[in-house]
């Protein structure tokens, strides 16, 4: 149980990580394919998933209601509806027959419903009327239901559909005129009633609607005045339908923000992957120009070497002071040279930078020097025309002595009469120029000249080492002789005084 126990967090840790690392790719992935798309297709994908979105968010997987019981803290308006009041009795029509002289007149009023119509016939002319008890008994229920209302209405319906009138004998045309046309009017009167009654009807209906919804509101609060909570029904609207427009406009933006920014991480990390794959293949190319310069300094070191041995040699049993003379410097010229080879070398190797101060240059170059005019005895003259203040200025090794070595082999050593050999270091607009000048015979002209390998790998050094800032120049010395200039940027070597 406990090992169960102590495992689980491991578990956990576990599953957390393998997580994350598919989080990631599954991240960089769609970057990737982002960055792959044109933006054209990305805002013709992006209106697509808004199109969508905007069609399925109300759909029943994403949006849901329901229906529910609440309790009602609403405040409540209670209105009280006002009596209904009864309709008004038609006005009695006028008859259009005045007190025309001599002819008799028509008298008409119309009656109320449920009224009885009396008829009496006179020598001042036709009266047509409500009866006087039936005027009394409408009077009394103008305030009655609506149902008694309606009764009336048929009952005068009927009495106008029952109405009899006797003629006495003898009577006149216009007599009968004037009844036919009470006879309509009172047609008329009975429809007018029956329609104010049908209205009183409704009216009265209104009305007991009105009463219940009075009485439901005093009943409703009534319960909330003794403290029972009032009960509603509420529709409510649930799902995840209100939040994926946003969510989907979110993304959008996003995704927009990713492919602008990726790319050009993409972009930085190519550039990154092709400036180290250039550094490295420099670093090689520089690794290869300093073997290939070690290898030219190991062959010509021991041929050099074997030559002052046997000058030395020779000088022991004809001139033991020279011989001597000529020793010490080869001591020197060997205790100079060989921590010069190892530290170009080393630091091409190591670090790279392949330089080294002016002054631990020239200390190679003095005894170098010397040996070869005790070989060449007369035929050579050397001036070193260095100023102090130049000695700890940055310089690549060996570069020196390899432009010596070329101005004597094929220079002056082939000149019968030899010549001078001149190293000079100067400031020129701001650079070193370091210029090893000789008066032999010409740049190519002798019968030993080189195949240019060597400044051939001298340039190589200079644009592996400083670039364009570097320059290696070859010009004919008047009256004879080369030239060689190095021209590299100055600056002193880090931890020279």
């Amino acid at each position: 149980m406990n090992a169960e126990a102590a495992q689980t967090p491991d578990a956990w840790s576990t599953r957390w990580q393998r997580f994350a690392a598919a989080t990631v790719r599954g991240y960089h992935r769609y970057a990737s394919w982002l960055v792959s798309i044109s933006w054209r297709r990305f805002i013709l994908l992006s209106l697509a998933l808004l199109i969508v979105v905007a069609i399925v968010h109300d759909l029943p997987p994403f949006t849901w209601t329901v229906t529910e019981q609440v309790a009602d803290t609403r405040p409540r308006v209670i209105r009280v509806p006002s009596a209904p009041t009864p309709p008004k009795p038609p006005a009695a029509p006028q008859s259009d027959r005045g007190d025309r002289g001599g002819e008799p007149r028509v008298e008409i009023q119309a009656p109320r419903p449920g009224e009885g119509v009396e008829i009496s016939i006179g020598r001042d002319g036709v009266r047509i009327g409500p009866r006087i008890e039936d005027s009394a008994h409408a009077a009394s229920a103008a305030g009655a239901s609506a149902e008694q209302a309606r009764r009336a209405a048929e009952a005068a319906e009927s009495a106008s559909r029952g109405l009899r009138i006797t003629l006495p004998p003898g009577a006149s045309e216009a007599v009968r005129e004037a009844l036919e046309e009470a006879r309509r009017e009172i047609e008329q009167a009975a429809r007018e009633a029956r329609r104010e009654a049908e209205e009183a009807a409704r009216e009265a209906a209104q009305a007991v609607r009105e009463a219940d919804a009075a009485r439901r509101e005093a009943e409703a609060l009534a319960r909330e005045l003794s403290g029972e909570p009032r009960m509603r029904t509420r529709t409510v609207r649930y799902g995840i339908g209100d939040v994926m427009m946003q969510f989907t406009l979110l993304w959008i933006v996003a995704s927009a923000i990713l492919k602008f920014t990726y790319k050009g991480r993409m972009q930085a990390e190519v550039q990154a992957k092709k400036a180290s794959a250039t550094a490295e293949a420099e670093s090689l190319k520089r690794q290869v120009v300093e073997a290939r310069m070690a290898a030219m300094q190991a062959q010509v070191e021991p041929h050099f070497l074997f030559n002052t041995l046997a000058s030395i040699d020779h000088l022991i049993e004809t001139d033991p002071a020279r011989a001597s003379q000529m020793q010490k410097n080869l001591i020197a010229l060997l205790r100079a040279s060989m921590p010069t080879m190892r530290e170009a070398t080393g630091q091409a190797g190591a670090n790279g930078s392949g330089v080294r101060e002016l002054g631990r240059e020239l200390a190679v170059i003095r005894p170098y020097l010397e040996i070869l005019k005790v070989r060449m005895e007369e035929r050579l003259t050397t001036e070193i025309a260095v100023p102090d203040g130049l000695l700890s200025a940055e310089f690549p090794p060996m570069m020196i002595q390899t432009l010596v070595e070329n101005a004597i082999k094929h220079g002056l050593e082939p000149k019968a009469e030899g010549g001078h050999l001149r190293v000079a270091a100067e400031i020129v607009h701001g650079k070193l120029q370091v210029t090893v000048a000789d008066t032999g015979l010409g740049f190519g002209r002798a019968a030993t000249a080189g195949t240019g390998v060597g400044l051939a790998n001298i340039r190589e050094r200079l644009q592996l080492l400083y670039g364009p800032k570097a320059a290696l120049t070859v010009t004919e010395n008047q009256p004879s002789g080369t030239v060689v200039t190095v021209t590299v940027p100055y600056k002193t070597v880090e931890g020279t005084t």
